[in-house]
């Protein structure tokens, strides 16, 4: 198990949601407990006798605990960065010890030990013991919501109590100026006018400012005073009970979309079909079919749509070539686990490599699919297009651009494809093409110029000729007994400076192969699943070396809404 790995598994142990079903939460049920373990401890410690008697056990348990939340804390801390991205580095952790639960698990757990070469008060130890008991919010649902009501009226709630404020200052120096005259031994200054009126707001409970007014104008002030603090409590209670409101409903509708991006996931995997003799998630699914068979209204589904970071909807008309486009709206589905889109390594020779996900229909489906029968490795660019609408993820990963290289994402993807590849390995980008049309349903390029038919040319990315030449005339013959042609550079122009193919193959030893298949094939011909399951092949028998060759059907056997494989991959049951 990388580290990578690793922190991601310590994520989902440290991801506070009491309900799931994964295993991980009787971690969290364990420390909760713990918790008020600890409190408890620290309770009955307040008896009189309770240290001669139980004084033992008490210890042990105020160090076992003190131990076992150091620990935990100190994880939290080194995989903090999984939570958010500001908390990378070194500063970045220096910021996550000053959240609000980051600072709690300091202060509750770290001065045991400064304690050691620093004597720190008893009481001081003994109260910030107790304090753990804050980090229970981490875990209470009510809490969160609150927290989100707050932030959600912060702007509305500020401002009120600014104006309570300064209006209560104008109405205290009004008081001083009015009752200095008639009390100068007890309104002596502004500041003791201030005290008055702010200490009425919370009834003064130590009398520290026990001198009512005694003038009409005073005693008005007062009255003022007393509204204002009526006012200094029930405004912002108003605008937290409606931001509490907002907030509920707003998880109501969340918890909506994700029910709706949840059925529609799981009919992907209904909505499957038999070929070839195995089984296959639906490639698209139509608004029509949404709507008729889940019942769900056209605005229910492109909400669920934009929520669900595994579906996205697409036009099919983009992939038609010839003669008039209508639209064909419909929902496609893949996988993600990372920023940028997917990366699954499987410890093959063989790295398929799909920089258009977002753009290209058909792709992801085509690429995933391919990767998964050969038991290839697989990265892939789903979140990142030249043309969403989203102005940050606007990076185009195929073609790099002046810019793309300083996004960390396409970084990450770069280092991902690249990494531990030595000169046995292969890398190929697969990404669709119109401009092949109905010449060839596949192109490959590596690097000659348009018309170039040798293997063997200066300018050739891929340096083993001899093992590309043996897989293109396989590749092409196997293609061919499906009625699909193959060529290498004779549509297609050379592969420009730009291409993140030659951006790769600059940056790794290993092999580098590009192949352009038609959307024609991927999006609108039945024959794609045999397509796929020979691509995969042809590639395995001549290309993996680190894995025994053989074909990956396990996961194919059966439906795929009746395997947890598919089901896990998707959402749709906890991992």
């Amino acid at each position: 198990m990388t580290i990578k790995e690793f922190k991601e598994k310590l994520n989902n142990v440290f991801d506070d949601n009491l309900h799931t079903k994964q295993w991980h939460n009787y971690v969290d049920y364990a420390i909760i407990s713990l918790i008020i373990i600890s409190t408890l401890e620290v309770f009955v410690s307040t008896f009189p006798g309770a240290e001669q008697r139980f004084g033992g056990l008490l210890k042990f348990i105020d160090i076992f605990t003190t131990i076992v939340f150091t620990i935990e804390v100190t994880l939290r801390i080194w995989n903090a960065d999984m939570l958010d991205d500001k908390y990378k580095g070194f500063w970045g952790r220096v910021r996550y010890c000053f959240s609000f639960y980051g600072l709690i698990d300091i202060l509750s757990t770290y001065p045991f030990y400064v304690s050691f070469v620093f004597p720190l008060p008893y009481t001081a130890l003994k109260v910030l013991r107790v304090a753990r008991l804050f980090r229970v919010f981490r875990y209470m649902h009510s809490f969160r919501l609150l927290s989100a009501a707050i932030r959600s009226k912060r702007s509305e709630l500020w401002v009120s109590l600014q104006f309570l404020g300064i209006v209560t200052f104008i109405l205290s120096f009004i008081l001083y100026f009015v009752e200095h005259a008639v009390q100068p031994e007890v309104y002596t200054n502004g500041w003791d006018s201030v005290v008055w009126a702010f200490l009425q707001y919370v009834g003064d409970p130590g009398g520290f400012a026990d001198y009512p007014p005694i003038t009409v104008a005073g005693q008005v002030i007062a009255v003022l005073v007393g509204v204002l603090g009526i006012a200094i409590f029930a405004v912002p209670a108003g605008l937290i009970g409606s931001g509490f409101t907002e907030v509920m409903e707003d998880e109501a509708k969340t918890e909506k979309l994700k029910e709706n991006a949840r059925r529609i996931n799981e009919f992907f995997l209904v909505k499957s079909v038999k070929r070839s003799g195995i089984f296959w998630p639906a490639k698209n699914l139509s608004l029509g079919d949404l709507k008729l068979d889940l019942g769900m209204g056209e605005d229910d589904i492109l909400k669920a749509v934009t929520f669900s970071p595994t579906i996205r909807l697409k036009n099919l008309a983009a992939a038609v070539l010839e003669g008039p486009k209508n639209d064909m709206p419909v929902v496609t589905q893949f996988h993600v686990n990372n920023n940028y889109g997917c990366h699954i390594e499987r410890g093959s020779s063989v790295t398929i490599v799909n920089a258009l996900g977002y753009g290209d229909n058909g792709l992801s489906y085509f690429d995933w699919h391919i990767a998964q029968l050969g038991g290839f490795n697989y990265v892939a660019n789903e979140n990142f297009s030249r043309t969403i609408g989203d102005e940050d993820n606007r990076y185009n990963f195929y073609t790099v651009e002046k810019g793309v290289n300083e996004n960390v994402d396409f970084r990450q993807f770069i280092s991902d494809i690249v990494s531990n590849r030595d000169e046995n390995d292969w890398i190929v980008v697969v990404a669709g093409e119109q401009v092949v049309k109905n010449i060839t349903d596949f192109h490959f390029e590596f690097g000659g110029e348009k018309g170039q038919t040798s293997f063997d040319f200066p300018e050739c990315i891929t340096h083993d000729k001899q093992k590309l030449k043996q897989l293109f005339n396989d590749f092409s013959q196997t293609m061919e007994a499906l009625q699909l042609k193959t060529d290498a550079h004779q549509v297609q122009p050379v592969i420009n400076k730009a291409n993140v193919t030659r951006y790769i193959q600059a940056r790794t030893k290993a092999n580098v192969l590009l192949i352009t298949v038609s959307y024609k094939l991927m999006v609108f011909d039945k024959t794609v699943y045999d397509a796929i399951i020979n691509f995969a092949d042809v590639l395995n028998r001549h290309l993996e070396t680190r894995k025994p060759v053989g074909l990956h059907k396990e996961e194919y056997q059966e439906r795929p809404v009746e395997n947890d494989y598919w089901k896990k991959l998707y959402g749709l049951v906890e991992e």
